[in-house]
């Protein structure tokens, strides 16, 4: 009895420390890439900056260069980067 009570009480520490937080990650990632639109600024899973100039199914199109565009998959984007709105503050 006290085997399964054991087995019973790692279980429950291995749901609530690995993993739930992985699925509450990847739902965030999944969030994001949903997100996406065109003239956002992502940074993809190889270190490429670029813009998104076009979106399909499963891929976009990103500008990375003046007259250089390339097709990636959702799922190697790995941030998308907002700008910053601006202060109302001068700086002092």
């Amino acid at each position: 009895m006290q085997t399964i009570i054991l087995f019973g009480l790692i279980f429950v520490i291995f749901y609530f420390m690995i993993i739930r937080p992985q699925q509450k990650r990847q739902k965030e990632r999944q969030k994001m890439l949903d997100a996406v639109k065109k003239g956002d600024k992502i940074i993809t899973s190889g270190g490429v900056h670029g813009t998104i100039v076009g979106i399909e199914e499963k891929t976009l199109l990103v500008q990375i260069a003046d007259n250089v565009k390339v097709k990636l998959e959702r799922g190697s984007v790995s941030a998308v980067i907002r700008e910053a709105e601006p202060d109302d503050k001068p700086k002092q």
